[in-house]
């Protein structure tokens, strides 16, 4: 993996994405790319969907600990791993440390999902509740590794990390190779980091637009300023969409290979939701149909026709969520 000399700046090849793939790609799975012919009626688009919520552990989050805990030492995996999580990276840690045969601890916020808690917990991980938005629960499993001697795996700002979420785009570009736009969600900024460079690596022509929950912009603010913020508060309830502050490397990389960042409220991205259960018989969570809600909203600003591709990156929903009094 590589730094630019001048600035430190993460930068990472074709050929990372690659070794990358190499890793992953014996345990997870190639998901499909379907299309939608209601969204591209609705919106004009020649739409196609790249379903990560069919992914082991119902998204994309494996792909990431998987690369990451293969370069391990001998001697890190030996003290086990942490993380902190909204969700979908807990159970992605659990799979991929199960898989190397590591104990695995995954500190979650109070209000995660139940069933992502229940997942975590049965695929053999260590599960700590922790305050009340991932930031919070970071701060805890930061405190346990200097308690218990653990290896940190970061659920967004990790070159090995990005470089197997980096994976979902050599898929894309494999599978339709025709993609003018690709319309990904943003939480700290790990996947579209991944894809962002995996793409632009085959074909830097490609558009690629980051999609934010307008009450929890940590992304869009920092690309703004120049330099990661904290937002002093987030009014977001979609736990892979609810982040203070993004990371170094992904915000460095989401400023330089990223084309635009939108952000639309909560209740537009959970009606995107039910819409693709009604109109796709797909059940997406949140922060995956917030690609979907940004196309139906017209956000993403393109020609008639334009091959887009939305990820839908997991399919872990939290039905209470769905509740209209949750977010009134």
């Amino acid at each position: 993996m590589s730094r630019s000399v001048a600035n430190d700046e993460l930068t990472l090849t074709r050929e990372d994405f690659e070794r990358a793939r190499e890793i992953v790609a014996p345990h997870v799975y190639h998901t499909p790319m379907l299309t939608s012919r209601s969204l591209s009626e609705a919106t004009g688009f020649d739409i196609r969907l790249k379903a990560e919520l069919f992914q082991r552990g119902g998204a994309y989050k494996v792909r990431g600990p998987m690369n990451k805990i293969s370069h391990l030492s001998d001697e890190e995996r030996a003290r086990g791993v942490i993380c902190s999580s909204a969700g979908n990276h807990s159970q992605g840690v659990a799979i991929a440390a199960r898989q190397y045969g590591v104990k695995a601890i995954v500190v979650m916020a109070e209000n995660a999902t139940p069933s992502k808690i229940a997942a975590t917990e049965g695929y053999g991980a260590e599960v700590v509740l922790h305050g009340r938005i991932w930031d919070e629960a970071n701060e805890k499993a930061l405190e346990l590794v200097e308690e218990r001697g653990l290896t940190y795996i970061h659920p967004f700002d990790d070159p090995d990390l990005i470089a197997g979420q980096g994976t979902v785009g050599l898929e894309i570009m494999d599978d339709f190779p025709e993609a003018e736009v690709i319309v990904v969600p943003i939480g700290g900024g790990g996947l579209i980091s991944g894809i962002s460079m995996a793409v632009k690596s085959i074909n830097p022509d490609v558009r690629v637009i980051g999609v934010e929950s307008s009450g929890a912009p940590a992304m869009k603010r920092s690309v703004e300023e120049g330099s990661p913020i904290t937002l002093d508060e987030v009014h977001c309830i979609i736990d892979g969409l609810r982040v203070r502050r993004v990371g170094q490397n992904t915000h460095s990389v989401v400023s330089r290979f990223v084309d635009e960042i939108v952000t639309l409220p909560d209740e537009q991205i959970f009606d995107a939701v039910l819409w693709l259960m009604a109109r796709s018989k797909l059940v997406a969570e949140g922060a995956a149909a917030a690609p979907v809600a940004a196309l139906l909203q017209g956000l993403v600003d393109a020609p008639p026709g334009t091959k887009v591709v939305a990820v839908l990156s997991g399919g872990n929903l939290d039905v209470e969520q769905l509740r209209g009094s949750t977010w009134n």
